[in-house]
């Protein structure tokens, strides 16, 4: 599908360029040309845009009002980020399994830190939480399989399974604990 769309871009902008120099054949003051080198500046701007817009950002609504775990949070979305630009830019296997894995070790590390945190502050919740996390991490699993034997068809599941679940986690769950590690001095 990527490989489509970068082909039909490409096409497009060709398509357009050729049609700026025929304009340009009858004179420089041909409105032919120029409407299609506009054309070519308004399919570049709207494909950065669109690109723009397929890649998270943190806004302030996430921070569950503990900075470490904030951090970690933002570094996630960082990494889904990285993983996305590895496998949408054909960067090579190589390049898009090390951003996955990177991916993935990270959540690991960061769900270790958010549990020793709960625990060691007495958090009512924590099973619940790891069980989320262990679901979590058993779904990940299976989505990669699935990636591993389809990259092309799955890759873009799997980016927004990865999206919704961490947005969904940390607007869900994970907001319950931070008022509570807050009244216990973690902030």
């Amino acid at each position: 599908m990527k490989m489509l769309t970068t082909f039909g871009i490409a096409l497009l902008i060709v398509a357009l360029l050729v049609l700026a120099g025929i304009g340009f054949l009858g004179g420089i003051d041909s409105p032919l040309g120029w409407l299609s080198l506009a054309a070519i500046g308004g399919v570049a701007y709207l494909h950065k845009r669109l690109d723009k817009r397929a890649y998270m950002s943190w806004d302030e609504s996430y921070s569950v009002g503990v900075r470490v775990l904030d951090e970690d949070h933002q570094r996630l979305l960082h990494l889904i980020n990285n993983f996305q630009t590895a496998a949408r830019y054909n960067t090579g296997e190589h390049f898009v399994r090390q951003a996955l894995d990177e991916l993935i070790d990270y959540t690991k590390t960061h769900f270790a830190r958010e549990e020793q945190l709960m625990e060691s502050n007495g958090y009512p919740d924590l099973e619940v939480h790891r069980k989320q996390h262990e679901e979590m991490i058993a779904k990940v699993g299976e989505e990669v399989a699935r990636f591993e034997q389809d990259p092309d068809g799955t890759v873009d599941e799997l980016l927004t399974f990865l999206k919704e679940w961490l947005i969904h986690h940390i607007l869900g769950t994970d907001m319950e604990y931070g008022p509570f590690l807050n009244d216990k001095g973690v902030k």
